[in-house]
């Protein structure tokens, strides 16, 4: 008999035993794909939040139109006409021929200050920021240095007459009050150097004479103004200083010049700028319509908007969404392979999907609540939703705390990195950083290629 030992056959790998060696591999493809796919609502929840914001300013914009637009103050600048002659030939004949030209005279010293009380208007859900402001504008003329060439034939003085520039006379709301050389003006809408004020109002009157003192001439403005959002001037003083005040505790400063000196608080700010005939690029006087696009150059002012808003901070919190997504389901993974715990992809995209929903409730809450305590309300829902959910599926208390306080830990940290704006891109570097070294460091004996997720026993 042939005792010899009969060789088996090589065991064909199953299918089965394939899954079993790959299925930490297969996990991790399945759940980038799965936040691959979860980046889809993400974009779709930043498209809600630009499609409200957009409304927002649609809203805004239309109260804007019926209390009044932003306000930019531009003059007072005084208007001379000047009678030219020429010699030309007509018809093969020398003829004197007489033409007129505007002399255009800034403030030797111009001086602005005033309140700007601010005031909230409401149009549906939406809060829309306007304010009351009321100006003083004092200073002086000099008119000595007047133009000296051979073919000036008569300098008008009793035409001459004063423009101020207001970008929207809807906000005027009450009779303005000039004074030039110590007289009362007569005062017209409108402007007659269109070329270089747009939109204002013309003040006749000015009792000027030739041969009178021309020097220092002194003139006083008071005006009640409405407007929205920004409050602007242009600085055509020789010297020109602008003194501002409200109780707005988070203005905006911006334009051509920031304040010399500012004071913010709780209870508003105060600003003041000053800035010289040689920090701007056109003249003190000149001839003709010119220089209107170097005015509109050193506009400077403030802004009555507070600069991160609550769809700005909805919206910077929503590009954190893939960091979110990605930090839960290593959560989840980690609890798989160390646990021995399988977890459905169907559940990992119900965990994700409650994920991208906090953004749209932020979003929608806080349109009718303060921002902080949306996010609070937010977080509170979709936690306490998730780790409830997760009690069912970790089975074990103390997992489903740890990932309830995991959760806690990113959304504190995605809320403070929202508050600091100016230091959200240093703040954010050190929180992920240490969120990649604890992971490192939690996940530094775990065997790769030995671990595998076993199916449960039913």
């Amino acid at each position: 008999m042939n005792t010899e030992p009969v060789p088996k056959a090589p065991v064909t790998p199953t299918k089965e035993s394939f899954f079993s060696r790959h299925s930490v591999t297969l996990k991790l493809i399945t759940i980038t794909v799965l936040m691959l796919l979860l980046l889809i609502p993400s974009s779709m929840v930043q498209s809600i939040i630009r499609e409200r914001e957009a409304s927002n300013a649609e809203a805004t914009r239309e109260a804007s139109s019926k209390w009044a637009n932003e306000q930019q103050i531009n003059g007072p600048i005084l208007t001379i006409p000047i009678v030219y002659t020429s010699e030309e030939e007509v018809k093969g004949e020398k003829q004197i021929v007489e033409y007129s030209q505007n002399w255009h005279v800034l403030p030797e010293k111009l001086v602005m200050g005033g309140e700007v009380q601010p005031k909230k208007l409401e149009r549906g859900i939406y809060e829309i920021i306007v304010y009351d402001a009321h100006l003083s504008t004092t200073g002086t003329f000099d008119l000595s240095n007047i133009p000296t060439t051979n073919t000036i034939k008569e300098i008008q003085y009793d035409k001459a007459f004063l423009t101020v520039g207001i970008s929207d006379l809807r906000g005027i709301r009450n009779q303005l009050n000039l004074k030039f050389n110590q007289h009362n003006l007569r005062i017209e809408p409108g402007t007659q150097v269109p070329k270089i004020i747009s939109s204002g109002i013309t003040a006749y009157g000015l009792h000027l004479q030739a041969g009178e003192h021309l020097q220092k001439i002194p003139f006083q403005l008071d005006m009640d103004l409405q407007g929205s959002r920004n409050l602007s001037f242009v600085p055509l003083g020789k010297t020109t200083t602008v003194d501002l005040m409200s109780t707005w505790d988070s203005p905006s400063f911006n334009g051509s010049f920031l304040p010399t000196t500012r004071e913010i608080d709780e209870n508003g700010f105060r600003a003041s700028w000053s800035m010289l005939q040689l920090n701007r690029n056109f003249p003190q006087s000149w001839t003709g319509n010119h220089y209107a696009d170097e005015m509109k150059a050193a506009v400077f002012g403030v802004d009555l908007i507070n600069p991160l808003d609550d769809y700005q901070k909805a919206y910077r919190s929503a590009k954190y969404a893939a960091m979110t997504i990605a930090l839960t389901f290593l959560i989840f993974f980690l609890v798989e392979i160390l646990n021995k715990q399988r977890i459905h992809p169907f559940q990992y995209a119900l965990v994700g999907l409650a994920l991208c929903l906090f953004y749209t409730l932020l979003v929608s809450i806080s349109e009718h609540w303060e921002f902080d305590q949306a996010y609070g309300v937010s977080t509170i829902a979709i936690v306490a939703m998730i780790s409830l959910y997760s009690l069912s599926i970790f089975k074990a208390k103390k997992l489903t705390v740890l990932l309830f306080a995991t959760l806690f830990g990113i959304y504190g940290f995605l809320f403070v990195t929202l508050q600091l704006a100016d230091y959200a891109l240093l703040i954010g570097s050190i929180g992920l950083t240490t969120i990649l070294g604890l992971t490192m460091f939690f996940t530094r004996k775990i065997n790769w290629y030995k671990i595998n997720i076993q199916p449960e026993l039913s």
